[in-house]
């Protein structure tokens, strides 16, 4: 079973990623989880941090000579930042006269800072907001990296694309991005295939930097080359819409999830709503994809469609009201540096939240010790679909 762990703070010596139950064989390269990692930090809209991190890749285990070697993956993303947060971030216990840094103590609006210091009694909000932060989302990508490495051993490849900012969203009735569109989409300041649209958005976000304020909006995945019968409809943990919407919901800021035309459809009569099934020389097709792929949470064969909605990031410009959590008194909320939009960057986080369900559950479905064992085994399972 592929699963993963990350650890670390925002602002620590580092971020750790340790992946467990990819086969031998899979080819892993600092290279290849750099320019994941680049992905992640562009965007228009992004904050002075992104400037500043150059997300030093070490491996630490499990891959020799860029091949995987069966047991578990470690790597490690160090923060190029240390030297500046080190006494304030210093793992090792107090020295000197043992006075610690000063406590933020005027938790911010929208984050985890208040009920992280209720839940863990502490008076200091840095101990929750450095493990609360997005940045955590560094290591993820690592996770992502590497799944879709196994994808890509199996025809299946995923691409993200921003479906709205603000007020701007696409034409629900516009043609959805192929594979071939990715290069459109990596060029876009907002990770939008389509220019005019993207415009429109970079605009949206220049005039909530004027405000002071930020942003949020929509993303949507696609994964093309999927095989009917990923997931499950036997068990309530195996069906992999829920599998999907719990991972894109763990990402922070992300508020909702959308299958297909999901909400739509709940607006639709059946007749409408539902994909009629078809067959010809290539087997059986659906007319279309409201589902967005997903039926009885198994993959039709289909293109897997994804929407996740990110609120707002809660860091602004113009600190909102909150109070002091030891004198009670009313005061503004810290302010960290802070994105006025990072919905480009979360589309890239998507990304590889989907890969990392859809390769678990391939690996689960086709087995393999080596990746040649799970090529192998999905080809065998092809094959056996095509004489259905």
């Amino acid at each position: 079973m592929l699963r993963f762990l990350t650890a670390g703070e925002s602002h620590g010596p580092g971020l750790t990623a340790v992946i467990e139950g990819v086969p031998a064989g899979l080819t892993v390269t600092r290279e290849g989880i750099a320019a994941e990692l680049a992905r992640r930090r562009a965007g228009h809209g992004r904050g002075a941090r992104m400037k500043i991190e150059q997300d030093v890749v070490e491996i630490l285990g499990g891959v020799r000579f860029g091949r995987s070697l069966g047991g578990p993956i470690s790597v490690l993303v160090r923060n190029t930042e240390w030297d500046r947060w080190s006494t304030i971030m210093d793992p090792d216990p107090l020295g000197g006269d043992g006075a610690p840094p000063r406590a933020e103590t005027n938790p911010r609006p929208g984050h985890a800072d208040l009920v992280g210091m209720q839940k863990y009694d502490t008076h200091d909000a840095r101990d929750i907001l450095e493990r609360a932060s997005a940045r955590e989302t560094a290591a993820r990508t690592i996770v992502g990296y590497i799944a879709k490495q196994l994808l890509a051993a199996i025809d299946v490849s995923i691409l993200s694309h921003v479906t709205a900012i603000g007020s701007v969203s696409v034409d629900p009735d516009s043609p959805l991005p192929s594979a071939e569109d990715v290069e459109a989409i990596e060029a876009s300041e907002v990770r939008a295939y389509d220019r005019d649209l993207a415009k429109r958005m970079v605009d949206e976000i220049d005039r909530a930097a004027t405000d002071k304020d930020t942003l949020g909006g929509s993303v949507e995945v696609l994964a093309f080359g999927l095989p009917p019968g990923v997931g499950s409809h036997v068990h309530w943990d195996r069906k992999l819409d829920g599998l999907l919407a719990g991972a894109l919901m763990s990402i922070q800021a992300i508020k909702g999830v959308e299958i297909g035309d999901g909400i739509a459809q709940s607006r639709s009569r059946g007749t409408i709503a539902h994909d009629e099934i078809t067959h010809d020389a290539s087997g059986f097709r659906r007319r279309s994809n409201h589902a967005g792929g997903l039926e009885g949470g198994m993959t039709t064969g289909e293109a897997l469609r994804v929407t996740a909605y990110m609120k707002p990031i809660s860091t602004v410009m113009k600190p909102l009201d909150t109070v002091d959590v030891t004198t009670k008194e009313p005061i503004k909320a810290m302010r960290e540096r802070s994105d006025v939009c990072a919905v480009p960057a979360a589309g890239v986080v998507a990304e590889q939240m989907v890969a990392y369900v859809l390769a678990r559950e391939c690996l689960r479905k086709f087995g393999g010790d080596t990746v040649d064992d799970f090529a192998g085994a999905a080809a065998a399972y092809r094959s056996r679909l095509d004489t259905f």
